[in-house]
């Protein structure tokens, strides 16, 4: 073995030892210390979404009127179109038919496209809560 080549693995040898070192340096655990609140936030923010608590969604009418012909409206929308969810609410006198919970107007507006083929007098609303 010549000298240069000694030289080399030495070089290699050092240089190897120092990464190894840096490498093992940058290994770590980091620990993160969350308030208790927060999960029950999320958690009442689920729940929220889930009821329909939130009040920035968009909503699209079928029908508004007695109850039969709602309930009659709501199963010709389940049974023709019945991608979004639907449903029947009572506000005196009237009963009336609301499909979807949209994030926004844009959303509505292209659902309220299919549905118009079926139901012509549809429109887009945003519910008070």
């Amino acid at each position: 073995m010549n000298r240069f080549q000694f030289k080399n693995i030495i070089f290699t040898l050092v240089l190897s030892c120092m990464f190894s070192t840096f490498l093992k340096a940058q290994t770590g655990q980091a620990t993160i210390n969350q308030d208790a609140r927060i999960t029950q936030l999320v958690d009442l923010h689920s729940k929220m979404i889930l009821a329909d608590k939130l009040s920035d969604r968009y909503k699209i009418q079928l029908f508004s009127g007695d109850a039969t012909t709602a309930s009659s409206t709501l199963k010709k929308y389940r049974n023709r179109v019945g991608t979004w969810s639907s449903s029947i609410k009572h506000e005196t006198p009237n009963y009336k038919v609301w499909v979807g919970n949209f994030r926004n107007k844009l959303e509505a507006e292209r659902a309220l496209i299919d549905i118009r083929k079926t139901f012509p007098i549809a429109f887009i609303f945003k519910p008070a809560r």
